[in-house]
């Protein structure tokens, strides 16, 4: 069995900008179905995302000192942005926020890294 066996082609997100302005030939809503589309074979594969509100060092020691009410000091300060992450690769910047009961991220700031 070779390495190409039983792969799907994946698009060319870098390829061609959809029409824009007066072009009567372009439908938006084609185009978004038809990205989509090409996108399907990927919408099953499970990512881990997580959302870092800071970071803290300290000795084993320490950490087994901890308890219930044990303030933990973070390298971040009140309102700065917390780092999104999708498996282990930083990919966003955002603010938390609160939805009915639970907390969320509100995305503020997509990262672009250099791919290859």
């Amino acid at each position: 069995m070779s390495d190409t066996d039983g792969q799907v082609p994946l698009p060319d997100l870098n390829g061609p900008m959809p029409p824009t302005g007066n072009d009567v030939s372009y439908n938006e809503e084609e185009y978004a179905a038809r990205v989509a589309a090409d996108l399907e074979a990927v919408f099953d594969v499970p990512v881990q995302v997580s959302a870092v509100l800071g970071r803290s060092k300290m000795d084993v020691g320490e950490l087994l000192k901890l308890g219930p009410g044990t303030v933990l000091e973070l390298d971040r300060r009140v309102g700065e942005a917390i780092d999104i992450y999708v498996n282990n690769k930083l990919v966003a910047r955002g603010e938390v926020v609160l939805v009915e009961d639970k907390l969320g991220v509100t995305m503020t700031e997509i990262i672009k890294t250099e791919r290859g």
